[in-house]
């Protein structure tokens, strides 16, 4: 993989550069030795990779806290979709954020059938389309539900359900079909691989059950899916989640292991998988956090691989850039903060994001409050 670093800016909330500690007093023998073993202490940052400084500007919060979110962005509105308030507490509506006037403008409610976190989305300029999903809070059981809603009219409509249920597939408008990839099975841990299609035009199903297609090379939730220059990317992601305790009447939320990857592939002419540079790291929780720019994808912020000592969750600050002609990443700046599962838009120039659940603070990258915030900048590329 090849890496475009642009010009480095010492960024505001710490050290980027790995850090270790040795003890002192030791024998000589074991000085030596030392290199062979284990690390004694790892800097909490240490994953933070340099980039350049962004000037960012704080716009009108969400009208709601909102961690899991999904979002769709149509022409100068971005519509914002169900998400976590609490573990305990689930969204069923949409708020409209208008980037001309930088004001939330609009609110409805989705089918109360519809899930509330983990879903997939895409849309075609005016219908939005939604797939499966996990519905209520905690971590509830996924739905294979599918609705789509016309904008216009904000109405909603049902589509044919998946063949299974999934949580947060790759979701995707290609070439009059609508792609729903991997995702985590019903136990909401074994990542899937399975791959549907479903024609569809106008916010209509062209066919009444969704066609096999061919297996991703890679299952798990939590990935950008991105159509550019008529090309279908899948980057990032990651295998495993958290799943219900056993017995739990609530399906109270345990942890599991899960590995974070950063593998990148496109398919190529619908037929074959291609894997592509991976990004400069592993980086989930980023469904919703892409935008494209100038013949590249732009994703910022998500979640890498947990701390090797600590085994806490670590979110990326990073802002990455895939530059589609080259197909070589680079880091173009960093958020206010680390953030994972933020939704992301694009207007007249201008970087913008919104929800998900930021650090607790420039060095500590662990989870923190989860937030409603909007953001932008001017990306100059």
């Amino acid at each position: 993989m090849e890496v475009i670093v642009a010009p480095l800016v010492r960024v505001a909330y710490g050290d980027s550069e790995r850090r270790w500690s040795r003890q002192e007093g030791k024998s000589k023998t074991k000085d030596k030795l030392d290199h062979m073993a284990p690390p004694k202490y790892l800097n909490a940052t240490f994953s933070d990779l340099e980039a350049p400084h962004l000037e960012w500007e704080e716009m009108p919060s969400a009208p709601v806290l909102r961690l899991d979110g999904a979002a769709i962005q149509i022409k100068n509105l971005l519509y914002v979709f169900a998400g976590y308030g609490t573990i305990d507490y689930v969204h069923s509506h949409v708020d409209i954020f208008n980037f001309t006037d930088n004001k939330w403008c609009d609110r409805f409610d989705m089918p109360k059938e519809m899930a509330n976190s983990h879903l997939g989305m895409a849309a075609d300029g005016r219908y939005v389309y939604a797939v499966s999903g996990q519905h209520g809070p905690q971590c509830r059981v996924p739905t294979a539900r599918c609705f789509v809603l016309d904008t216009e009219t904000k109405k909603w409509h049902d589509l044919p359900s998946l063949p299974a249920p999934r949580y947060a597939p790759a979701t995707q408008l290609w070439r009059g079909r609508l792609h729903v990839m991997g995702g985590s099975k019903e136990n909401r841990y074994t990542p899937g691989l399975d791959h549907w299609s479903l024609a569809v035009k106008d916010g209509k199903p062209l066919e009444q059950e969704w066609q096999t297609e061919i297996p991703i090379p890679r299952g798990g939730p939590h990935r950008s899916c991105v159509v550019a220059k008529d090309q279908l990317f899948i980057i990032g992601g990651q295998e495993g989640d958290f799943m219900a305790k056993p017995g739990s009447p609530i399906f109270k939320c345990s942890r599991r292991h899960e590995v974070v990857y950063g593998d990148v592939y496109m398919l190529d002419d619908g037929k074959k998988w291609k894997e592509l540079p991976s990004m400069p790291k592993p980086n989930s929780h980023i469904e919703f956090s892409w935008v494209v720019v100038n013949d590249s994808i732009i994703v910022i912020g998500g979640t890498t691989q947990k701390h090797p000592m600590t085994k806490r969750m670590i979110l990326v600050g990073e802002v990455f850039q895939f530059h589609l002609n080259t197909l070589k990443w680079s880091v173009i700046g960093r958020m206010p903060f680390r953030m994972k599962t933020t939704l992301a838009g694009f207007w007249n120039g201008w970087l913008y994001f919104t929800s998900g659940q930021r650090d607790r603070g420039p060095h500590d990258p662990s989870p923190g409050k989860v937030v409603g915030s909007v953001w932008r900048t001017k990306l100059r590329l």
